[in-house]
């Protein structure tokens, strides 16, 4: 996807964007009678319905009992469904139902109950459901919350990102996460060089350094955060009036420091920034194939790279981080776009002159094709005609390098599987670990 020279980027509209294609989609009594898997456009890979496996239901995590109540805007938690791109939930009130919506794009949904609800609890159940709007699982059991009326509201963004955790869980390009809140259109970022003097305020801290806006539950860093000190990020909600909706949430905490010892960094497009299953962004970790790795690494992508806006940003990204290996995948952008193989083979080429001028060892990755019809139904972006034979000619040129070859796990020829990329671009968690696979297997001999 083309790279916007803004904080927020394309791809956090995709929820919004979603949501109007799942609109579109099946009804609910075709949830119950449509057993068809995958996209239904002509070319495009559907799975048996004969074979479809149900996934483990959802399990709740968020438990309002009698002695610890919720205020009437409960957030009602549950675990993340892998795979998932979108919730339904249905909440009850002594076996009536009260409320339902099949667009929940996050692992949690904030309830707005009236204000003169007396019943004193509600129940309520949530489901996967797949692209087509199929559940991908059952129905949650069912859980009873309890309702405390009297209690103060208070609201915030429930923040769903932890940084630092794990092998590839450091991201010079941040992506925030959250969970929505009732009543607020859009959201506050605010990047901070110190803990909040003022937590769970209403007002901007005195420690910002930077903002952005989002109108949905998540927000691209299009701005390279690396410090030897720690930042800070929080969010909040505002209205379409631009007021401050509930409070800022607690604030987290991330680390990218160029002093840290990594040896191994990531460098390419948002296939390398993370992200996958139409909704999942970057910090969704499962979507990374670094979290994969046998070993740690530092994540240099930006979703949206072109193999050109690699070698613009190289010297001010990369060298900050000293390494000693650098893993290279780019041009899948402007290939499909365009762009000559040539110009595409003389931006890598560059690159790894750059990496040689200063001792870091380039590894290139092999790209694996794509599926140029999924693209355009989730995206709504055309790819030439040809972008096989680019892909090729590039693919060419990497293996005359030091190299990967994900062909040895993943599709070169052909149109990409959906069930790799229900996106067409983007690989999934199965794609992901396929190439952490092929990472670890060739790179005792790539490094040679």
């Amino acid at each position: 996807m083309k790279k916007k020279k803004i904080f927020w980027h394309f791809f956090m509209y995709l929820p919004l964007i979603f949501t109007l294609i799942l609109a579109a989609r099946v009804t609910y009594r075709n949830h119950q009678q449509n057993l068809a898997l995958g996209p239904k456009v002509a070319g495009a890979p559907t799975l048996d319905p004969n074979k479809r496996v149900m996934l483990p239901a959802p399990k709740i995590t968020s438990h309002f009992t009698a002695k610890q109540p919720a205020s009437l805007k409960p957030v009602l938690r549950w675990e993340k469904v892998k795979g998932a791109p979108v919730y339904e939930i249905e909440v009850f009130d002594q076996g009536r139902e009260i409320y339902s919506n099949a667009y929940v794009f996050v692992d949690g949904f904030n309830l707005a109950l009236p204000a003169d609800f007396k019943s004193g609890k509600i129940s309520w159940h949530v489901r996967a459901l797949n692209i087509d709007r199929l559940p991908m699982t059952d129905y949650s059991a069912m859980e009873e919350a309890y309702i405390d009326s009297k209690l103060t509201v208070v609201q915030y963004p429930v923040p769903t990102v932890d940084y630092n955790i794990g092998n590839g869980t450091s991201m010079l390009y941040p992506v925030y996460n959250w969970i929505p809140i009732d009543g607020a259109a859009h959201y506050e970022v605010e990047i901070l060089s110190q803990p909040p003097e003022n937590p769970m305020g209403t007002e901007p801290s005195q420690y910002r350094i930077g903002q952005g806006l989002s109108d949905t539950s998540e927000l691209y860093d299009d701005f390279p955060r690396y410090s030897e000190e720690p930042f800070y990020w929080r969010v909040r909600g505002l209205n379409d009036n631009g007021e401050v909706v509930g409070v800022f949430s607690p604030a987290k905490k991330f680390v990218t420091n160029p002093d840290k010892p990594y040896m191994i960094g990531t460098y390419g497009d948002s296939i390398t920034h993370g992200g996958g299953g139409v909704s999942y962004s970057p910090a969704d970790w499962e979507y990374d194939y670094q979290s994969y790795l046998k070993f740690d690494s530092i994540n240099l992508a930006l979703s949206g790279d072109t193999s050109a806006t690699m070698v613009e940003r190289f010297d001010y990204d990369v060298l900050p981080f000293h390494l000693k290996y650098l893993i290279i995948m780019g041009g899948s952008n402007s290939l499909r776009e365009g762009e000559s193989p040539d110009d595409v083979i003389n931006d890598l080429e560059t690159i790894k002159v750059k990496c040689l001028n200063n001792d870091i060892v380039p590894v290139f990755l092999t790209l694996p094709t794509i599926n140029p019809i999924n693209i355009f139904r989730i995206f709504q972006e055309d790819t030439v005609d040809d972008w096989q034979s680019r892909f090729k000619k590039v693919n060419a040129y990497i293996r005359t390098q030091r190299h990967i070859d994900l062909a040895k796990k993943l599709p070169e020829t052909g149109l990409l599987p959906t069930y790799y990329a229900a996106d067409g671009l983007h690989l999934d968690i199965e794609g992901k670990k396929l190439m952490a696979e092929a990472i670890n297997e060739q790179w005792e001999d790539a490094i040679k």
